[in-house]
């Protein structure tokens, strides 16, 4: 897909391959950087980021839901940790790239000139505006429609037992391996469904611990999907105190080492891995 210079917001509609057709009455408005705006002389200014603000709500329910019908086993911690991996500002940017998103905003010169068109952030807010304008002018099934496409790519990544692109597997080895505990090992728990519709549950464990479940296609998929588990459990900010009784339920891969006598390297808690769109961002 090139490049396109002061893309037409009907080019971008036809780009989203939506089945759209007719006027989306608040798609300009999406489509209006604040620079833009605040360069107008008199009238009404308007800008998308109000429509940011609703798009992001609506984007993060069709997000949540897509999650619960795709990981029915997943707990809550695990499913906040997935929505976050899927609902972040790069990922929205990277969509918006593919669909040369920024080529169809309207910037103010000087933001123009400062390669605003093309700033994660500008992308992200856009990204979600342009979810907001299609609830508006269209309804729910719309929205939910576009939701599903930003999040088409990175879902995948996800259902095939890669968190954030990279394999779940390798990546758990290394962190249990760093806390200097044993390799983690992979158990078969069981099945589900008939012969032409096999599901294998696996369960991940270090030293004894069970850490994560998953379930797969196939035992491999099965065991990418419980090193996931793992490894989303020990991303989750655990809460102190309070929350000792849901941590122990989530079985974090920090707790479950802890238990095995290792300790973690440096004595600081793991990195978030994700770039939440939450109200701290």
């Amino acid at each position: 897909m090139g490049k396109v210079l002061g893309m037409l917001p009907s080019e971008l509609v036809r780009r989203l391959d939506l089945g759209l057709e007719g006027d989306l009455p608040h798609l300009e408005e999406a489509l209006t950087h604040p620079s833009f705006s605040n360069e107008q002389r008199g009238g009404r200014r308007v800008d998308n980021q109000r429509l940011e603000f609703l798009g992001d709500a609506v984007l993060g329910l069709c997000v949540t839901e897509l999650l619960m019908e795709r990981f029915p086993g997943a707990r809550e911690g695990e499913l906040s940790m997935m929505r976050s991996a899927l609902v972040n500002t790069d990922a929205l940017a990277a969509w918006a790239r593919g669909v040369e998103l920024g080529a169809a905003l309207r910037v103010g010169r000087g933001a123009e000139v400062a390669g605003e068109r093309d700033q994660t952030n500008v992308l992200a807010d856009a990204t979600e505006a342009l979810v907001a304008a299609l609830y508006l002018d269209r309804g729910f099934e719309s929205a939910r429609a576009l939701s599903r496409k930003i999040v088409a790519s990175p879902l995948e990544q996800l259902a095939s037992g890669s968190l954030l692109g990279r394999d779940a597997k390798s990546e758990l080895q290394e962190r249990v391996q760093a806390r200097g505990a044993a390799s983690p090992r992979y158990r078969l728990i069981g099945t589900e469904g008939p012969d032409h519709d096999r599901a294998f549950l696996v369960a991940v464990e270090v030293d004894g611990n069970v850490i994560g479940t998953g379930r797969g296609r196939s035992k491999k998929l099965a065991e990418q999907a419980a090193a996931r588990a793992a490894l989303l459990g020990c991303a989750a900010s655990p809460e102190p105190a309070a929350a000792s009784e849901e941590r122990g339920r989530a079985e974090p891969l920090e707790g479950a080492l802890e238990s095995t006598g290792a300790s973690p390297a440096g004595g600081a808690p793991p990195e978030r891995s994700v770039n939440d769109r939450g109200p701290n961002r």
